[in-house]
């Protein structure tokens, strides 16, 4: 024990990474949850944003029943539901080229409904895509205030 307390700097180290570890499992236990669609609309505006268009094609059109309810429920029994879960999802397919890639992708609508009409849309159609120069995987079709689809 006297030669532990004779090398004060270990014993300080060691307290310090005791303490910074317990700082990082109670921030993994307790962290905000992050909303999934809270995320989905922010990645759309920052695309919106940032994005430069490319010509694509829609290519296919999936409409999605609504989740079952065991699907949903969350840690300690919670089910609440918000009505987005209870509606169909819309799901568009769709492709677009850039520098000689082709890329195949799809986007969820289901809310976006304002911007288009997903009884009107066909498979074939033209399309404006909007994706970032950084990471031309990362794209859109549709954005709470702007549309590709023709």
């Amino acid at each position: 024990m006297k030669a532990l307390l004779a090398d004060w700097k270990l014993v300080l180290a060691m307290g310090g990474a005791a303490i910074a570890a317990l700082a990082m499992i109670a921030y993994a236990f307790f962290r905000p949850a992050v909303d999934p669609e809270e995320a989905e609309r922010k990645r759309r505006l920052h695309l919106n944003q940032i994005g430069r268009i490319a010509e694509g094609q829609v290519v296919e059109l999936v409409e999605h029943p609504p989740e079952a309810k065991e699907a949903r429920k969350r840690l300690f029994g919670g089910s609440a539901r918000p009505l987005e879960a209870r509606r169909p999802r819309h799901l568009v397919s769709y492709s677009y080229s850039i520098s000689g890639v082709t890329y195949h992708t799809a986007q969820d609508i289901t809310g976006l409904e304002g911007q288009i009409r997903f009884e009107r849309l066909v498979a074939g159609q033209p399309a404006s895509v909007k994706y970032d120069t950084a990471n031309p995987t990362d794209s859109i079709i549709v954005a709470d205030d702007w549309s590709g689809l023709r």
